[in-house]
């Protein structure tokens, strides 16, 4: 299996996860804007050692396994600044999640991380769809999908750490995104 590698857009660096990102990772992320709408296996309130038992235990376990590929995005004038991270799963129907700690929201860094995964989805690996669900109140994903031209294909039952939700299925085969 080759490595993870770097991507650089115009304002991102997007770097491999790697064990040291954990306490990062522990700073930015339990917060409630960004878990709410997380798939309800993210345990909340957030242990204090939530972030490295599921980097250590989970995600880098995944990707030796070639089941997922994780990054840490970071602002590429100030590198060691994480603001948060964006995966991609070999999973029917979950292909695509990402979260960003509140101070960098509504900046438009999510749609600059997606472009750089989707070509790494679909270009380099070559697969031939992308599914991504999300809650139907997460307002700010579905306009990161919406942007990309994904269209949306299902409405079903979810369990969010906000509780239960109806969930919608966005979709993107890789002609749609060659096309673009």
């Amino acid at each position: 299996m080759e490595p993870i590698p770097t991507f650089q857009t115009s304002r991102l660096i997007l770097t491999p996860l790697e064990l040291t990102d954990a306490p990062a990772i522990q700073r930015l992320f339990p917060h409630w804007e960004v878990v709410r709408y997380l798939d309800s296996r993210v345990p909340w309130p957030y242990p204090d050692d939530g972030a490295l038992t599921y980097v250590r235990d989970h995600a880098l376990p995944a990707v030796a396994a070639g089941r997922e590929w994780h990054w840490m995005i970071r602002l590429a004038e100030e590198p060691t600044q994480r603001i948060g991270s964006i995966s991609l799963y070999d999973q029917p129907g979950n292909n695509r999640g990402f979260w960003l700690s509140p101070p960098w929201q509504g900046k438009g860094y999510m749609r600059e991380a997606c472009e750089a995964i989707n070509a790494y989805w679909f270009e380099t690996l070559g697969r031939p769809v992308m599914q991504v669900p999300k809650a139907v109140g997460n307002l700010a994903s579905r306009k990161v999908s919406e942007h990309e031209g994904m269209r949306m294909i299902a409405t079903q039952q979810g369990d969010f750490v906000c509780g239960a939700l109806l969930k919608e299925v966005w979709e993107m085969t890789r002609e749609d995104w060659l096309e673009r």
